[in-house]
C-alpha cells in the first residue's frame, strides 16, 4: 500500500507539471517523404498553425505542437506565407523555419539571343511578371546615353538569364537587362565601325540582322561583312529577317506582295539600314557587327541540310548555289 501510495504521489506530481507545460518535449525528428507545400494564413496563430499541420500531416498532434511551442516562448513571431515541408519534421525544426518565414523561391528567366521584345514578353507569365506592365515599363524606357532616342527599344533588352524574386516588378527586370546591354557592350571595340561612318546604334542594328541570319558562329563576321560591303557599294541589303519582322513572325511566309511592299523593314525594296534593330542580339553578334570579316563577300545562302552558309562575291556563283 505504501510503494502504491508512492507512486499514486509521483503521478499525480508529473500530471501537475504536465499541466503545467513544463514537461512537453518534441517527439524524436523523422522527416520523410516529398515537401508538402503548407500555406501559412496571415495572422494565424500557433493553434491554427498546429491544426494546418496536423491536417496536412505534418505532425501528428496540432495541439501538441501548440503546447511545445508555446512552451518554448514560441508562436507570436510565426510568419505567413507558402513553406515546403516533409512530414515528421521535429518541432524545433518547425519552430526555426516559421521564425524565419518561407524562402523565396528564386525563378529563372532566359532570354534567348534573337528574341524580339513581344517574344520576350510572351515568357514573362512564367516568373510571375504581367507582359502588359513589361510592354508599358519597355515603351517608356530610354535608350542608353550614346544611342539617341528612337521609335522602340527594341535591340536594348539584352538576353541573358535573370534571376526573378517573388514579387519582382517589370521595372526590376527592365532595368537589369539595361544594365546587361550597357555592361556588355562596354566590352565592344566600335572604332573600327566609326571609321565606316557607323554609329552605335547602327552597329545594333547590324548585330540584330546577324544574330537572325548567322547559321552558325563562325559565319556571323561574314554575314557582317556582307552588309557593310553591301552598304559601301550602295546596294540593297536584301535581308528577309527584316520583312519577317514587319510581318510579326520569323516563321511567316514571305509572299510578293510582301516583296513589293515598300513599308520601312523592306530591305529589298529600301536602301540601307532598317530603322530599328529587329532583334535583341547578343555579344558575340555585337562583336561580329563592330569587326566584320576582312573579305570581300557580297552574297551568302544557306547550305542544305547544314548549319552552314555559303558565301560569295559572284552573283552567277551565288545563284548557281541556290540563291
Amino acid at each position: 500500500m505504501l510503494v502504491a501510495a508512492v507512486v499514486g504521489v509521483a503521478r499525480g506530481v508529473q500530471w501537475v507539471v504536465s499541466d503545467l507545460g513544463s514537461t512537453t518535449t518534441a517527439p524524436a525528428a523523422d522527416p520523410h517523404g516529398k515537401p508538402i507545400p503548407i500555406v501559412i494564413p496571415t495572422g494565424a496563430d500557433a493553434s491554427e498553425i498546429g491544426a494546418i499541420l496536423e491536417e496536412q500531416g505534418i505532425v501528428e498532434d496540432g495541439g501538441r505542437f501548440r503546447e511545445y511551442a508555446k512552451d518554448a516562448g514560441e508562436g507570436s513571431e510565426f510568419k505567413a506565407g507558402t513553406y515546403a515541408m516533409k512530414a515528421g519534421t521535429g518541432y524545433d525544426a518547425l519552430i526555426h523555419a516559421l521564425d524565419s518565414g518561407p524562402v523565396a523561391v528564386v525563378k529563372t528567366l532566359v532570354v534567348p539571343e534573337g528574341y524580339r521584345i513581344s517574344e520576350i514578353e510572351d515568357r514573362l507569365g512564367s516568373v510571375g511578371i504581367s507582359k502588359k506592365a513589361y510592354a508599358r515599363v519597355v515603351r517608356a524606357a530610354a535608350p542608353p546615353h550614346g544611342y539617341g532616342h528612337h521609335v522602340n527599344m527594341e535591340g536594348f533588352m539584352f538576353p541573358a538569364t535573370y534571376s526573378i524574386r517573388p514579387g519582382e516588378t517589370s521595372a526590376a527586370l527592365v532595368a537589369q537587362q539595361l544594365a546587361a546591354f550597357r555592361d556588355n557592350v562596354a566590352k565592344v571595340d566600335m572604332s573600327y565601325a566609326k571609321s565606316k561612318n557607323l554609329t552605335p546604334y547602327d552597329v545594333l542594328t547590324i548585330a540584330s540582322m546577324i544574330e537572325r541570319e548567322a547559321r552558325a558562329p563562325g559565319d556571323r563576321a561574314k554575314v557582317a561583312a556582307v552588309i557593310y560591303n553591301r552598304l559601301h557599294q550602295g546596294m540593297n541589303l536584301g535581308i528577309d529577317a527584316t520583312i519577317l519582322y514587319h510581318l510579326g513572325s520569323w516563321s511567316a511566309t514571305i509572299h510578293q506582295s510582301d516583296l513589293d511592299d515598300p513599308e520601312p523593314y523592306n530591305t529589298r525594296k529600301n536602301p540601307g539600314l532598317p530603322p530599328t534593330p529587329i532583334c535583341n542580339p547578343g555579344l558575340a553578334s555585337i562583336e561580329a557587327a563592330a569587326h566584320p570579316a576582312h573579305v570581300n563577300y557580297l552574297y551568302y545562302v544557306a547550305v542544305p541540310g547544314q548549319d552552314a552558309q555559303y558565301f560569295t562575291a559572284s552573283y552567277e556563283d551565288f545563284k548557281s548555289h541556290g540563291g
